[in-house]
């Protein structure tokens, strides 16, 4: 390789896969590759979804070295122009807007694509942005349905390039160091983690058909989805709660503390899922529940349980979302910023409070990063890190699509009202010919997705 190469070019040949080099026409050594012209050049990234996580995403981009900002993709032009507006002030910057997402991923000049729309979106966009050369930041779930995981899965193996899911607890110092400890027999062999959600969100109440607002592309925000109607209780958020295009609550929020339960224990697919709730609260629009209890078990003799509930803030130790690890020896209780340490009798041992000790320095979450927001930013190091270094991601996309495979599944168990039972080496229904149509799901024609 002479030192001409361009950094386009060098980009182009060359991508990491869960950490290691995968070289295309060039040949060289994970030793040189620092030293390559272009190895710490500028990465230059889109985001596609431009309200409330893209922000967190823009924190996240502001706070890597050598990271710009120079595309955005929203189908509502409010949040467009807004965003732009933010990423001047912040980056110094106005960035080149595309509405169409495929016309997006063409653009050559874009490195990595952040994805936070809603979920019908997620894996199509991913799929086209690795088609089209670009590394993919991916918020949870990676999918709407198994299948487009296992699509997302293959695409990445396809096309080579990195595809981090916005986990963002995986890249929690507190965390890793705590399942790094669990996993090496701090409490003895853990078999059971509890993870739950609770919140009181309101009613979404009855929609009615009214005219598309003039600052939405009604057809470009349906994309994959098969075309329904636009009712005044869709747009922006509660499509959360419609099968058509979001995952209820277990996927919303359910994704991070469930990971966190399969990561101390050490386990992929369940050979059993079980879902029992209902939509007790309210009657309206929402197709999900708002109170479920999922579990999984596993053929180690271990399980792995959520409880959300979506309109009952009551809280579990004193948290309104969070793990904990039970094992023969003692158990863990972790969340965002803190873990706590018990006995086999229920006595604190040790306790990590990250809020606490910033509130004891002087330092405050919003201007020290104590969080959430250090969390993203986290992960979007590992990420960038991942481009240029070859430094392992911490939530690839293969173990990123188990967490959310399962709890699309518990969604299944859940509708059909009976337990499940799995191929624990990829995660496929068994002997349940109604449940096994639900894998996957219908596509408006023409947006099918293929790898």
């Amino acid at each position: 390789m002479t030192k001409k190469m361009s950094r386009r070019k060098f980009l182009k040949n060359t991508s990491i896969v869960g950490g290691g080099l995968v070289l295309g026409a060039s040949s060289l050594s994970a030793k040189s590759y620092s030293n390559i012209l272009g190895a710490n050049d500028r990465i230059n990234f889109a985001v596609a979804g431009l309200r409330s996580r893209a922000y967190a995403h823009l924190e996240g981009i502001a706070n890597c070295k050598n990271a710009a900002l120079t595309h955005i993709c929203d189908v509502d032009m409010r949040y467009e122009q807004k965003f732009s507006a933010d990423v001047k002030k912040q980056l110094g910057n106005t960035p080149k807007a595309i509405k169409d997402f495929r016309k997006l991923v063409e653009d050559k000049d874009i490195d990595a694509i952040t994805i936070a729309t809603p979920e019908h979106w997620h894996a199509p966009m991913s799929i086209m942005g690795l088609q089209n050369g670009k590394h993919i930041y991916v918020e949870k779930p990676c999918s709407h349905n198994p299948r487009e995981g296992e699509l997302l899965v293959e695409a990445q193996k396809k096309y080579g390039k990195l595809v981090q899911m916005g986990n963002q607890q995986r890249s929690s110092g507190h965390t890793i160091k705590m399942i790094n400890k669990i996993r090496n027999g701090f409490i003895g062999k853990p078999y059971y983690g509890k993870a739950w959600y609770s919140n009181n969100r309101k009613s979404i109440g009855i929609g009615k058909v009214v005219p598309v607002p003039e600052y939405l592309d009604w057809e470009l925000w349906q994309g994959p989805a098969p075309r329904v109607e636009y009712k005044d209780n869709f747009h922006p958020y509660n499509w959360h709660w419609f099968w058509n295009w979001g995952t209820g609550e277990t996927l919303n929020n359910g994704t991070h503390e469930v990971d966190v339960c399969r990561w101390a224990l050490g386990v992929g697919f369940p050979n059993k899922v079980t879902s029992n709730g209902g939509r007790y609260h309210f009657y309206d629009d929402w197709e999900f529940y708002d109170t479920l209890h999922t579990s999984f078990e596993y053929e180690d003799d271990k399980m792995v349980t959520w409880e959300g509930k979506s309109c009952n803030a009551t809280t579990f130790y004193n948290r309104g979302r969070g793990s904990i690890i039970y094992g023969t020896k003692g158990s863990v209780l972790i969340d965002r910023s803190s873990y706590i340490v018990f006995d086999v009798d229920g006595k604190i041992i040790e306790e990590y409070d990250e809020k606490k000790l910033a509130k004891e320095n002087g330092q405050t979450a919003t201007t020290d990063l104590v969080g959430i927001d250090k969390l993203t930013i986290d992960h979007f190091k590992n990420f960038t890190n991942g481009i240029r270094e070859g430094e392992k991601l911490n939530s690839p996309i293969d173990e990123g699509h188990i967490s959310v495979a399962i709890l699309q599944l518990s969604n299944v168990a859940w509708k059909l009202g009976r337990q499940l039972y799995l191929n624990p080496e990829n995660g496929h229904i068994q002997k349940d010919s109604e449940a096994e149509k639900m894998w996957s799901r219908e596509y408006e024609p023409g947006w099918e997705l293929k790898v």
